[in-house]
């Protein structure tokens, strides 16, 4: 993969995620003044590309033709590009890896990713019957294949095929909440939960209890990303984009083939791994894809952090935590932060920006990185995205 010219991260900022009163414009205005607040150096007449993460405002925020919306409630007048991305629970990295192939072309050079999701509705009901149009909404969604049902799905297969535990479960979500109790913008940040706790919640989806499941949250989150030759402008401690892929390979549930082996995760990760020349044992922390806990405990195992099969005891080791193999979701991940789908894989950004730049608590920073990997997947697991960006080193 030829990555062009060089691409940086310089800044980010998000909101308060949680059940938020505020609407879909004014979770973009608080994003945009947090962003410019992050960023002093930066004007809006700086910025010449606007690129929106948001997978259903139309159902969500009945708001359709989102892009230029946005870009008014930032106070931005894009005059290179103006892109809204949509990819389900990957809407928000799908936007940041547009604004890196517009720099890294010479099409763009500097541009701001934002994603925005108001999820939060009167009726809880009709957000649910939204969430469903996700699926292969004639054929899955109509036999009730949501994401907690199929996920459920996939943690029974493990459990079957690995010996994995209900306690490696609880062990996932204890760490990112206890994570998320060192991030003010996480939906859970005054919530403690042990993994005594955990096992006593509600069944959602047996295996699944409600500490497993992410939830439903309203928020947003914005980064900026400039061409190598400006970064000066902008900061002294740049992130730089090293690799990247993606990768989908079904949408229809009959053609998912192994629930526990995730092809397209491996693909990709491999892909961005060759691009950034660079193998797992390099990653020193990663912000995954945690919607349920059995999809971090899978994500060990595609990333290459453990052997497959061995992810259940890979978080019951520790070894996903600070002082072990590699440090993941140290902002709390989608289990502690929520997870508002367009806002996701930018808040994932900010904090892999936030750990370099040294500017978050002493509770979940990782010692002297250098390497970090995002991922997000969406839909039934069945695509995959992956970046990887390296630090002062």
């Amino acid at each position: 993969m030829n990555l062009g010219r060089g691409v940086a991260l310089v800044g980010g900022a998000t909101t308060k995620f949680g059940v938020r009163a505020a609407t879909w414009a004014e979770l973009a205005q608080e994003a945009g003044q947090a962003l410019f607040q992050a960023i002093p150096a930066l004007t809006a007449a700086d910025v010449d590309s606007l690129f929106v993460g948001a997978a259903e405002p139309e159902r969500f925020a009945f708001q359709s033709h989102v892009a230029p919306f946005a870009a008014e409630q930032l106070g931005l007048a894009p005059r290179r590009v103006l892109q809204r991305t949509e990819l389900a629970c990957a809407s928000g990295q799908s936007a940041i890896r547009s604004a890196f192939a517009s720099i890294a072309s010479g099409l763009s050079d500097v541009a701001v990713a934002v994603g925005v999701e108001k999820m939060n509705l009167p009726s809880m009901a009709e957000a649910n019957s939204s969430m469903a149009c996700v699926m292969d909404r004639a054929w899955d969604g109509a036999h009730g294949a949501t994401a907690p049902p199929f996920f459920a799905m996939v943690a029974q297969r493990h459990m079957l095929e690995h010996g994995t535990t209900e306690e490696a479960f609880a062990a996932v979500s204890e760490k990112n909440h206890k994570f998320a109790n060192s991030n003010p913008n996480a939906q859970f940040y005054d919530k403690t939960f042990d993994r005594a706790k955990l096992g006593r919640l509600p069944l959602v989806a047996p295996p699944l209890r409600l500490g497993d499941c992410s939830s439903m949250t309203d928020g947003a989150a914005a980064v900026v990303l400039v061409a190598e030759e400006l970064v000066s402008k902008y900061t002294d401690v740049p992130v730089r984009v090293r690799g990247t892929g993606q990768y989908a390979d079904f949408h229809n549930l009959a053609n998912a083939g192994s629930l526990t082996d995730w092809v397209g995760l491996e693909h990709a990760s491999r892909e961005a791994y060759r691009s950034a020349g660079i193998g797992p044992s390099d990653v020193d922390f990663a912000e995954t894809h945690d919607c349920f806990t059995i999809s971090e405990i899978v994500e060990y195992e595609a990333l290459g952090f453990c052997p497959k099969g061995e992810g259940g005891q890979f978080a019951l080791d520790g070894r996903s935590s600070l002082g072990g193999d590699v440090v993941v979701n140290p902002r709390g991940g989608l289990l502690g932060c929520g997870h508002p789908l367009g806002a996701t894989g930018i808040a994932q950004a900010v904090e892999v920006y936030d750990q370099f730049a040294r500017r978050v608590p002493a509770a979940r920073q990782v010692p002297d990185p250098r390497w970090a990997l995002v991922h997000n997947l969406s839909g039934s697991a069945n695509v995959h995205s992956v970046m990887i960006y390296e630090g002062a080193s």
